[in-house]
Order: C-alpha cells, then sequence, then structure tokens
C-alpha cells in the first residue's frame, strides 16, 4: 500500500466515524447525549479537514500518490 492509499484509507475511515457519530446523534431522545455525539462528530469532521490538507499538499509534492490517478494509470 503506498502512502497515497494509507492517506485515502484513513480519509475514508475518519469520514465513515463521523457519519456514525451523527447517527447516533439522530438516534437518541437523550439531549445530552446528541450533544455529546454531534461534538465529537465536529471534533472528527476537524481531524478529516486538517488531513485531508495534508493529503492535498501530498498529491500536489509527490504525483504519484495520488490515489485516483494512479488507478487510471493501472487501467491503461
Amino acid at each position: 500500500m503506498t502512502i497515497g492509499q494509507d492517506l485515502h484509507q484513513a480519509l475514508n475511515g475518519l469520514e465513515g466515524a463521523r457519519v456514525t457519530l451523527e447517527g447516533f446523534a439522530q438516534s437518541t431522545q437523550d439531549k445530552m447525549a446528541q450533544d455529546m455525539y454531534n461534538k465529537q462528530a465536529q471534533q472528527v469532521a476537524n481531524v478529516v479537514n486538517e488531513l485531508r490538507n495534508r493529503v492535498n499538499y501530498v498529491e500536489s509534492q509527490e504525483p504519484q500518490f495520488k490515489v485516483g490517478q494512479n488507478e487510471q494509470n493501472k487501467k491503461q
């Protein structure tokens, strides 16, 4: 697995965690739990944004790490 693939896998995992936390918030009637889940989802969203910025930087510096581009090249 390349660095680009690792970074994208981490992003996907974090996005999944964020969505799960938002789902927990929507599925409970407990206001305190909703607030907690929403706060945690926002914290994960912040991490996702920071990591996405890092992915963009790495891909701009090392184009071979672009996951989508590498997948296209393999098909050709």
